[in-house]
């Protein structure tokens, strides 16, 4: 078992290049199963929910190499259409892979999905998509159980934007017969690159980046080559931690205009931006001013970099409040930052963090993907040493988050601990 241990105090300096985007490739590696081909992902990180969702493939019948950053998939002879309990429990973005399955196969079985504890993720938006598009849906015994001779086109309306009950139902309608509309469609960066992996394969799709989407079904597809997109929320965390150590670090490959509502924040804490065609410059501030922020739908500010800016505003002189508006579990962090000498106040979905001029190393325990970043971020700033437990988490979603931020000059590692430490 490993953790992370952290000496605090270095500032950050130099350039990183962000990696891939976990939350575009998870869903373009789902879209790989309409279509019987060979298909290449491109920039595809090394994490362990893609080789999560690799292997409930291979489970498939999909034959699945790499070379580098490309990942190479054979879906010419899927053998069944089942997604066990055992690879679903462990990340709910396997549940991605029950539209193009029912859509090319006219079945699929599928189990509940589990992932991170941060609050109810219901899929119940996914199966009144699918059923409106002529579905037959059953639970049984923890599975999802759906079938149809060919799915059809219809127009249908999300209760609340949902990515995934997004991305399901584009995959979906991609082979469905008659056009679909979907409204009150998620606009995320990663749903825009899911949309155009389809229309490769020579869907028509429009509205992509917008809450409504029109997709023409097609009975064949062509097979899958793209690029995946720069990690969003990756970058973003690497820009915080120049901010929270008093740094200057340039992020390679990210583009600025997926990260408006972070840089925005970023600003208004006085750090200074420079932001290129190829990356972002953020120079920290003397002494980080505090923010209010709301969590919303994209392209609001992100719930997956809550996390990280409170570790930031903790530090901010002066009071901030973060409001919690997706996730109603996804202030769990809050204790363990607390640990660490943080002043933060929660009532409900709301955190009220008042500045200390410094934290404090401790070992503090990861309840989720972000929140392990966020104490990540507070370790690199707080005084003595922090150890990180349950990095699994961590290595989710970052790909070598540790090795680039020792690349900027942090003083960071991982340690092998005792089982059940």
């Amino acid at each position: 078992m490993e953790c992370i241990e952290i000496t605090g105090g270095r500032r950050l300096c130099g350039e990183v290049q962000v990696s891939g985007a976990k939350n575009a490739a998870l869903p373009l590696i789902a879209a790989t199963l309409l279509m019987p081909g060979r298909h290449a992902l491109r920039n595809v990180p090394r994490l362990r929910d893609v080789t999560t969702i690799a292997t409930l493939l291979e489970g498939f019948g999909v034959a699945i190499t790499r070379q580098d950053e490309t990942l190479f998939l054979d879906t010419r002879h899927l053998r069944h259409a089942e997604a066990p309990y055992d690879l679903v429990r462990t990340m709910r973005a396997s549940i991605l892979v029950l539209g193009p399955l029912l859509a090319r196969l006219g079945r699929a079985r599928v189990s509940l999905p589990g992932g991170c504890a941060i609050g109810a993720r219901p899929v119940d938006q996914h199966l009144k998509g699918l059923a409106a598009m002529g579905a037959e849906i059953a639970l049984r015994h923890g599975y999802i159980e759906a079938s149809a001779s060919r799915l059809r086109g219809v127009h249908f309306t999300f209760d609340i934007a949902t990515v995934t009950g997004t991305e399901n139902l584009l995959m979906a309608a991609a082979l469905a017969e008659g056009t679909t509309v979907l409204e009150n469609a998620a606009r995320e960066p990663e749903v825009q690159n899911l949309a155009a992996g389809l229309r490769r394969m020579g869907c028509a799709i429009e509205g992509d980046g917008t809450p409504r989407l029109c997709i023409e079904g097609r009975r064949e597809l062509r097979e899958l080559d793209i690029d995946i997109i720069p990690d969003r929320v990756e970058a973003g965390t690497l820009l915080i931690a120049a901010a929270i150590t008093g740094g200057t670090v340039t992020v390679r490959g990210c583009r600025a205009e997926h990260l408006g509502a972070l840089l925005e924040k970023l600003e208004a804490t006085g750090a200074r931006l420079a932001c290129g065609h190829d990356g972002v410059s953020v120079t920290a501030p003397e002494r980080l001013r505090p923010v209010d922020i709301t969590t919303l739908p994209y392209p609001g500010f992100p719930t997956d970099l809550q996390a990280q800016a409170m570790a930031l505003l903790s530090l901010a002189a002066g009071d901030s409040v973060i409001t919690e508006t997706v996730f109603e579990n996804r202030l769990l962090h809050t204790a363990e930052l607390r640990r660490m000498g943080a002043n933060i106040r929660v009532d409900g979905r709301t955190a009220c963090v008042r500045g200390v001029p410094r934290l404090e190393g401790a070992t503090v325990m990861a309840t989720d993907l972000r929140a392990s970043a966020c104490l990540v971020l507070a370790g690199l700033a707080a005084a003595n040493s922090t150890r990180v437990l349950r990095v699994y988490h961590l290595d989710r979603g970052y790909e070598r988050l540790d090795e680039k931020l020792a690349k900027l000059g942090a003083d960071i590692r991982r340690v092998r601990i005792p089982q059940g430490y």
